[in-house]
C-alpha cells in the first residue's frame, strides 16, 4: 500500500514533530522520543545515580563515534558523523541530558582500514557505553562488538547504533542497529554464497518516469572490496527495474578528472543515457566536468545518493545541474517542517550534512532506547545488556525526520527525490514538502553472490 509520511505545522509557532500516514496519527507509531525522555527525566531523582556500566558514571555517558576520516583515499570522507554526533551531545546536555546523565563523546578515525576500524571497538570495548554513529566502510571483523566483556565481566559485546554499515559482517552484528539499512538475511548469522538481498528501487521507478528506456553505465566505487560487492545487488535491482546497466566500472578515490573519460567514451560507445554512481560527490563532480569538456550529450539522467548531497556539490556550479539525488529523510531546505531536523541544523551552525544528518538520527536512536530503559527500570538500570535488550524492539522514526523503523535488521521504503540546478537542491518527488514517499513495493530483492559477481568488475 502506497503511503506518504507527512510532517505538517501545527501552527504559525510550533512545528509539529509526528508522522501521519495510513490513516495513522503520529501517536499511533509509539516512536516519539518525548514520551519516553519525560518518563525518564521523573526516574532521576528516585535514586542516587550510580556507575553502573563501562562508561556509565554517576554524571556522565561516555559514547564513541568511529567513522572514516584520515584516509589518503578520501580525506575528511565522514568528518560530518563525528561532528554531528559532537553536536548532538551539545544539543543532548543542553536539554536534559541522557539518562539523567551528561552525554560524553570519544572518537576514532577507522582510516578505512580494517585493523583500525577493529581498533576502534576494542577502544569503545574498554571506554564506552555503546558506539553511535558510526560509519566505518572496511570493517570486516565484528566479533568483539558481540563478545567484549562488560563491567561484570560477562561477554555480552557493545551496542552500536551505527548510521551505516556498508560491511556485511557489521551489518549482521548482533549488536548492531543500523539506522541506514540492512539488505541481508542476518537471521542465520553473515550469509554468503548465492542469496536473496533486499535493495531499495523507488528511485528507479522514478527515473523511468523520465524516460522509460534508460540505460547506461553504473560507477562502482572500486578502492574496498567491501564497497564494489555492495554495489552488485543494486546494479542487479537496476536491471531488474527495467534500467539497463551496460557496464558497472571501477571508480577510485584518487582518480584525477582525465580519467573519466573512460568512463565517458562507454556512455557514448552504448548510447547511454543515464549514469548512476555508487561513489562520492567528487566522483559525480569530476564526471560531469569530463562528460561536458568530452561532449556527452543525451544523458536523461545523471543520478546520485545522498553521497552527492553536500555543500560540497552545490559548491560545484553549473556543471552538476540536473543531478538527481534520493535519500531517506526529509531534506534539509524543509527543516522547518520538522522540529528533530530543525534541532540538528541548528546545532551544526547551518551547515547539515547528509552523512552527518543520518550520526545524528542513529545519535537519536541511542538517546531513546537509554531514556526508554531509564523509565522503564530506573537511573540505575543502564547496562549494556539492558540497551541491548531495547534495542531488539526499540521503534524509531527520529520524530518523523525518517520513515518509522520497528526491526533493527531492516530499513525503511520510505524516500524522497531531490535534483540540485543552480546551486540549490529542489525537491521533485514526492511534490508537498516535509513528506516522504513510502510504499512495500519500493523495496525488492535480488539473488545473486556479490562476491563472485564482483570478481567481473573491472
Amino acid at each position: 500500500m502506497k503511503r506518504k509520511w507527512t510532517i505538517g505545522l501545527v501552527s504559525i509557532l510550533a512545528v509539529g514533530v509526528l508522522a501521519v500516514g495510513c490513516g495513522r496519527s503520529g501517536s499511533d507509531s509509539g516512536s516519539s522520543d518525548s514520551g519516553s525522555s519525560s518518563k525518564a527525566n521523573a526516574n532521576c531523582t528516585k535514586e542516587a545515580l550510580q556507575a553502573t556500566e563501562i562508561g556509565v558514571t554517576a554524571d556522565t555517558i561516555s559514547i564513541e563515534v568511529m567513522a572514516d576520516v584520515g584516509s589518503a583515499l578520501a580525506p575528511g570522507l565522514f568528518q560530518a558523523n563525528i561532528d554531528a554526533v559532537k553536536a548532538f551531545a551539545v544539543w543532548a546536555n543542553a536539554n536534559g541530558g541522557v539518562g539523567c546523565r551528561q552525554l560524553k563523546v570519544d572518537t576514532w578515525d577507522s582510516k578505512l582500514d580494517p585493523t583500525e576500524s577493529k581498533n576502534g571497538i576494542l577502544n569503545a570495548c574498554k571506554n564506552d557505553l555503546a558506539l553511535v554513529g558510526g560509519n566505518a566502510l572496511f570493517n570486516p571483523d565484528a566479533t568483539d562488538l558481540s563478545k567484549c566483556p562488560d563491567k561484570a565481566g560477562q561477554p555480552v559485546g557493545i551496542p552500536n547504533f551505527a548510521a551505516l554499515a556498508n560491511d556485511i559482517n557489521e551489518q549482521c552484528a548482533a549488536n548492531s542497529w543500523v539506522l541506514q539499512a540492512v539488505s541481508e538475511d542476518c537471521s542465520n548469522g553473515v550469509p554468503t554464497g548465492v542469496r536473496d538481498i533486499k535493495v531499495f528501487t523507488g528511485q528507479f521507478d522514478f527515473y523511468k518516469t523520465i524516460d522509460p528506456n534508460l540505460k547506461g553505465v553504473w560507477l562502482i566505487p572500486g578502492d574496498l572490496p567491501t564497497t564494489v560487492q555492495s554495489s552488485m545487488p543494486q546494479i542487479a535491482a537496476a536491471n531488474t527495474a527495467g534500467i539497463t546497466i551496460t557496464e558497472g566500472m571501477k571508480v577510485s578515490g584518487r582518480s584525477e578528472q582525465s580519467a573519466f573519460a573512460t568512463y565517458v567514451q562507454a556512455m557514448k560507445a552504448s548510447n547511454g543515457n543515464f549514469l548512476q554512481t555508487g561513489s562520492n560527490d567528487v566522483s559525480m563532480i569530476k564526471m560531469r566536468k569530463e562528460a561536458a569538456a568530452q561532449g556527452l550529450t543525451g544523458v536523461k539522467v545523471w543520478a546520485c545518493s545522498l553521497a552527492c548531497y553536500t555543500q560540497n556539490f552545490r559548491d560545484a556550479g553549473s556543471a552538476v545541474d540536473g543531478t538527481y539525488v534520493w535519500m531517506q529523510f526529509i531534506p534539509f531546505e524543509e527543516a522547518s517542517t520538522n522540529k528533530a531536523l530543525q534541532a540538528y541544523v541548528d546545532a551544526v551552525g547551518g551547515k547539515p550534512d547528509s552523512f552527518g544528518a543520518q550520526a545524528w538520527q542513529a545519535a537519536m536512536a541511542f538517546k531513546k532506547a537509554v531514556d526508554e530503559v531509564v523509565a522503564e527500570k530506573g537511573p540505575n538500570a543502564i547496562t549494556r545488556p539492558n540497551l541491548l535488550e531495547k534495542m531488539k524492539t526499540l521503534k524509531f522514526d527520529a520524530d518523523g525526520w525518517i520513515g518509522a523503523r520497528s526491526n533493527p535488521k531492516v530499513f525503511s521504503d520510505c524516500f524522497v527525490i531531490m535534483q540540485i540546478n543552480n546551486g540549490k537542491f529542489e525537491r521533485v518527488y514526492p511534490k508537498q514538502a516535509g513528506t516522504l514517499e513510502c510504499a512495500s513495493d519500493k523495496v525488492k530483492t535480488v539473488r545473486l553472490d556479490p562476491q563472485e559477481a564482483a570478481k567481473s568488475v573491472k
